[in-house]
């Protein structure tokens, strides 16, 4: 895609499987001001590459393993041809007043900083998830090409600066805003709990290679309070204590209705699934040896990326 050649040097990558509700809205507001947008299907089947293709984007296909695999995959392979990658998800959009802000300081940036963190505020079936942790949270979205690698890990990746130090624009916010039904929510959270399980138990039984801590302050608190305390307590039990602090500990009430369906959803029902994931899991290995793992993976989840000779 050609976008506005007066806009800054930004190509805007895209990772999709079925989002023709989203991908008309993100790619609209991204054309604007950014040069190149690369969408990385993983052949859909509702239109999401011909809505793609009719505003102006690349579409590339490529089977899907986890987040990080491919977006690393886009980084490694694709033809990026302007200074600065921005990560963004299909159902994510930019506040005019950041765009304003990255269109203005960008360019000026010095050679040093090397990426850009934003602020994400996160919108729940119209209403801003305010309290509970959830605003602000801090991410880093935006680097020059060449500049920094995705964490290769199942779930909770974080993008690693190889060089250099990254800045904060927070004139606005980018915008989480899913616009699928709960069915779609709850189907998608299913497979992010088995994501998390694959992670957790794969690192701990040495499937998975074990990534250094993120480099960036807030990823790394936020990874050791995840790997470190909440690891560490029972199953089942910090899913109830993770909840409580959210919603009592951390104000999630004032969020009011949307926002008790929001936090006991992804706080409290979404963590329990993936204790109960890691439960089943560590009760296979009990049963039948940790080489039984990557096979029972397989054909129970379909995930046969761990399998030996799979490349996984």
């Amino acid at each position: 895609m050609s976008g506005d050649r007066s806009a800054p040097s930004i190509t805007a990558i895209i990772l999709t499987y079925n989002e023709h509700l989203h991908i008309g809205r993100c790619i609209e507001r991204l054309k604007d001001w950014c040069q190149q947008i690369i969408v990385v299907d993983s052949f859909s089947n509702d239109g999401t590459q011909d809505i793609a293709r009719s505003l102006g984007a690349q579409v590339h296909e490529r089977r899907f393993v986890n987040q990080a695999e491919q977006f690393q995959w886009a980084l490694d392979m694709l033809p990026i041809a302007t200074d600065w990658v921005l990560r963004v998800d299909a159902d994510e959009y930019f506040e005019p007043a950041l765009v304003a802000e990255i269109r203005e300081r960008l360019p000026q940036l010095d050679a040093e900083t090397s990426g850009v963190t934003f602020r994400r505020k996160m919108i729940f079936r119209g209403r801003w998830i305010r309290w509970g942790t959830y605003y602000p949270v801090f991410l880093l979205r935006l680097f020059r090409t060449g500049a920094a690698r995705v964490e290769q890990r199942w779930m909770d990746e974080h993008i690693q600066l190889n060089h250099g130090t990254a800045c904060l624009f927070g004139g606005g916010d980018f915008v989480d805003e899913n616009l699928q039904t709960i069915g779609a929510w709850t189907d998608k959270h299913n497979r992010y709990a088995t994501r998390h399980m694959v992670d957790f138990v794969g690192r701990k039984y040495q499937f998975v290679p074990t990534e250094p801590m993120p480099t960036n302050r807030r990823a790394r608190t936020k990874r050791w309070l995840r790997e470190r305390v909440f690891g560490g307590a029972p199953l089942y039990l910090r899913s109830l204590l993770y909840f409580l602090y959210r919603y009592v500990a951390r104000f999630g009430f004032l969020d009011g209705r949307l926002g008790f369906v929001w936090h006991f959803l992804h706080g409290f029902w979404f963590f329990m699934l993936i204790d109960a994931k890691i439960d089943e899991a560590e009760q296979q290995i009990a049963r039948h040896g940790r080489e039984s793992f990557p096979q029972w993976l397989a054909d129970r989840y379909g995930f046969t990326d761990l399998l030996p000779g799979s490349g996984g």
